[in-house]
Formats: C-alpha cells, structure tokens, sequence
C-alpha cells in the first residue's frame, strides 16, 4: 500500500517489511493450527497476533517519528556502546564498521522527520523542548568524554603498540570528523526547521488519524478491547481506593496536618534525600542485596543470568524516567542492568527506592526477563516479545509481593509503595485524560500532584512521557490487576493446595504473554490442579 518512490533507503526497508509482514501472514493462515501441538499452537497464536499488529499499525505512519525525549538516535545509538562486546580486535573492527554508518543513519533519520513534517506527523512541542540539548551533549564534549570514544579507552586485550595506536586513531577520526559533525547537522535541522513547526496540541487525535490509532494503542499496550471510558473510570476507583490506605498510614504515622501537607512534607524534608549521586546508587544496591535471599520462598525457578545497578548516563538523564531496566544479551554474556537516574538527587527520594528496586530488578523485570531469556525449545521472538501489559503488569504486581517478603522496613517505605501503585493508577485516569478527554497538561499535572508524593519535577517528566508516548502507561495497572485477578482465583479454588512458587513459576514460564492467553494459561493449569 505504501509504494512512494523515495530516494531514503530506511524508508524504503519500511515498505519492504510491511509487504513481507503481509506476506507471512498469509503463509501462516494456510496452516492447519487445530494439527499443532500447545506450544506451537501457542507459537502460531502469538506470531500471529503480532503481524497483524505490524501490518495494523503500519497505516497510522508513526515510523514518521523517530525521535522524541525519550529515544531515538541521539540516544540509541550511545546506548548502542553499552551492550556491545569488546574483547578481541575482530570486535573493534566491527565497531569501527558500525560507526562508520551512523553519518548515514543520522542522514536517514533526518529524512524521515522531513516526511513527518510534510505530513503533519509530528511529535508535541511541549515534549521536545530537551532534545536539543540531549543532541548536543554528543557533539560539545571532548573526544575522551564521548560514550562513542569510551571503548577505545578501555581496551584490555594484549595488542601491538602501533595496533592500539591504529585503532585509536580510526575512532577518534570517525567520531570527530564525520559523527560529530552529522549530530551538529541533525541539531541544526531540529532547532531551525524540526521544533519550530512541531504541534502545539498534545492528544494524539491531533495528528491524521489519531483516534483510531489511540484505540489502537490502547489494544496494543493492554492487550485488551477495554475503551478509554472504561480504562478511565477503572482509574478512578482505584485512585479512591489507594488514598484510603495512604490515609490509614499518615494516621499511623500521627502527622498533623491534610494529605497535601503530608506530601509536601516528602517532597521537602531533607532526612529523604541523598547528597551525593553514590550514595544513591548504593543505596540501591544493598537493597537489591536484601531482596536476593528472599526470593526462593516465592519462586521455584530463578534466573541463571546475575544483574547490575548503574546510573543513567549524564547526555540523558534530564529528560530519562526516574529508572528503566535494560534486559542481558540472548548469550547470557552481558548482564542485565537496573538504571537508576542520579540527576537532581532532591526529586530522588529515598521512601520509593525499596519498590523501584524491586519492579526494576527482582522480582520484577529483571527475573521475568531474564527467564524469559533463557527460554529453551521456543522460537526466538518469543523469548524476546515483550508484551506491556504482561511485562509491566508483572513488574507493578511484584511491588505488591515486596510486603509479603518484608522488604518494606517502615511506613515511609510502605507509603512509597502505595504512591507508585497510586501513580500508575493515576496513569489510567491521565493518559486518557489527554488524549481521549482533551485534558491540557496543566490539568494532568495538578492530578498528579494532588494524588502522588511524586516531586514535581518526576511529575512533569512523567506527563510529557504519556503525551510523547500513549497508550503505554495503561498497560502497568490493567496487567497488574489481571495478574492479581488470576492469583485470587487460584486461591479460591484450590485452598491449601495453593503454592505460590508454582503459582509464579506457571506465571512466567511460557514468557510474556497477552492477557487473554495468559488468563486462559491460568485457568486450565488451576482447572488442572484442582482436579475440577
């Protein structure tokens, strides 16, 4: 459907893929899926759903925007460094290989904007006002400084003194003469031509065909056919709900004072913050190390592959989410990494770092994606889809499991619990809010401030993200309160024949799954148990 003639070979691969989506689709049609064994039964319902989803979503042309605050090429392909292996010079020379193209895929990059532009498919100003700046920390630093030149540095194999000095000199001139000067070009073109005709209003219903894509990003992220009424009001409830339990706390807590006094109190006392990025990090780390032994009373199978606790690069952190986790290489060679945002240590307080730790890292996405990983006998895209609201729903569930393990030593701990599963509450109210109830961001704001102990910093960072990115923050409540639907029935129905590591590892041990598939899982290994 898409056969523009363009001169942009990024552009033309799109095409490409989307007929080869469709052609798969109809090769897979042709099996007979009621001969298939469950698994791959499974295999064709999944890969299925997902080409309909690519060839769905193909029409909606949001390929047309490549770059937003919270990724793209200015911050991809930095990234790029920090999972590449660099232990011998056949490595190097295939890093060389690839710096070689970034010029060439900041020229693409910059082509498809200019289609975007043209089509008016763009991203909110409001949204974009950092990425000048997230552009320019690549290009205004010292080559030593540069994440690109970092490898160089490190190198730790035994080479030739004029071998080493070769490769050095090959980096810096790649990164100095050609990936420097093409990011300063890419800058030029956003502030100049990019920025200034990005649109003004938020919703995604503003760009062609921005309802239907909104209701398709809804489906796509919950893996439900719930609408944004219905999702809305869910968020409603259960932002009623939460606030009764964050009272019952500050009543305990014997606080003087009306809840917004109480959260004032978090976002200023001074006895809830760190002084020093280091301490915060490490902060994380003994908490990591708490959780560790706790987690074979609630799951029977663990993940073989370790993970780590790092910062978020500098070049990125202003405009980067307060954590996000980054998964381990398909060899299990590269570690996966829970990264924590240092920046501006005032809005990084320390009551939330307890549940961070634990939907970040373990039990959350870490051991789920780890195990995911390490998935053996399945096809590849399975052990590396990640359905959101399986991924994220798990991730929000296993904050809840961070009580029944004690992790939450105090009632500050316990509120910054309850005000994470308060804010992604807020996220079902707030992202459709904006972008099916044309709230502007000022009213999403003060939502937020009203009803989270979030800083207001991590609140507006947080706005900007469900207009950058919609539909995506529904997925963590609505998968959540799936997964603990599920649980409850269990309970139910087989009693004291209810194990919570079998539970959990029937849970995980088919990957990430859409909810449908994974409630239907569920109920026939319950069916199964209880021998009904």
């Amino acid at each position: 459907r898409y056969n523009d003639k363009l001169n942009d070979r990024s552009l033309k691969s799109i095409s490409l893929n989307h007929q080869n989506n469709i052609k798969a689709l109809k090769n897979l049609i042709q099996i007979k899926r009621s001969q298939l064994s469950y698994e791959d039964q499974l295999n064709y319902d999944l890969y299925k759903q997902s080409l309909i989803q690519s060839i769905e979503s193909y029409s909606f042309k949001s390929y047309l925007i490549p770059l937003t605050q919270l990724g793209g090429i200015h911050i991809g392909l930095p990234n790029m460094v920090e999972i590449m292996p660099f232990n011998n010079k056949i490595d190097f020379n295939n890093y060389l290989a690839r710096l070689e193209q970034i010029p060439n895929a900041i020229t693409q990059t910059t082509e498809i904007m200019r289609r975007g532009l043209a089509e008016n498919i763009m991203p909110p100003k409001v949204t974009i006002e950092s990425v000048s700046e997230q552009i320019k920390k690549q290009t205004e630093i010292d080559i030593e400084e540069s994440p690109f030149y970092q490898p160089f540095i490190k190198i730790n194999f035994k080479l030739l003194d004029k071998e080493k000095d070769s490769l050095l000199q090959k980096g810096k001139n790649i990164i100095l003469n050609e990936i420097f000067p093409a990011y300063k070009q890419l800058n030029k073109y956003f502030t100049e031509e990019y920025y200034p005709k990005a649109r003004e209003d938020y919703k995604i219903s503003s760009i062609p065909n921005g309802d239907k894509y909104y209701q398709y990003l809804i489906k796509y992220h919950t893996s439900t056919n719930q609408t944004a009424d219905e999702i809305h009001q869910i968020g409603l409830e259960e932002v009623k709900r939460i606030r009764v339990e964050m009272d019952k706390i500050i009543s305990a807590l014997n606080f003087e004072g009306s809840f917004s006094n109480f959260l004032e109190f978090l976002r200023t006392s001074s006895q809830f913050y760190y002084n020093k990025p280091e301490d915060l990090i490490e902060g994380y780390r003994a908490i990591c190390k708490r959780i560790d032994p706790e987690l074979s009373r609630f799951f029977g199978k663990l993940p073989r592959t370790p993970y780590g606790v790092k910062p978020i690069p500098e070049y990125q952190a202003v405009s980067s989410p307060t954590a996000y986790y980054y998964g381990p290489s398909a060899d299990g060679k590269r570690s996966g990494y829970f990264w924590a945002n240092t920046y501006n240590l005032k809005m990084r307080p320390k009551y939330e770092m307890a549940v961070l730790a634990i939907h970040e890292a373990v039990p959350g996405h870490h051991l789920q994606i780890a195990l995911a990983n390490e998935l053996e006998n399945v096809p590849k895209f399975r052990k590396y889809s990640g359905h959101t609201a399986f991924v994220e729903g798990w991730g929000l569930y296993s904050e809840s499991l961070g009580d029944e393990m004690g992790i939450y030593e105090n009632y500050y701990s316990k509120f910054g619990q309850l005000t994470y599963e308060m804010w992604r509450a807020c996220r079902l109210v707030v992202d459709t809010g904006i972008h099916a109830f044309n709230w502007d961001r000022q009213k999403a704001i003060n939502f937020m401030i009203k009803n989270t102990a979030k800083t207001i910093f991590d609140i507006e960072n947080e706005i900007d993200r469900y207009i950058a990115w919609p539909g995506q923050a529904l997925a963590y409540k609505i998968g959540e309160l799936k997964i603990k639907e599920i649980r409850k029935n269990a309970e139910n129905i087989l009693g004291n024949n209810f194990d919570i590591r079998e539970f959990h590892d029937k849970i995980l041990e088919s990957g990430s799954l859409p909810l449908d598939i994974l409630e239907n899982k569920m109920a026939d290994y319950i069916k199964q148990k209880s021998g009904l």
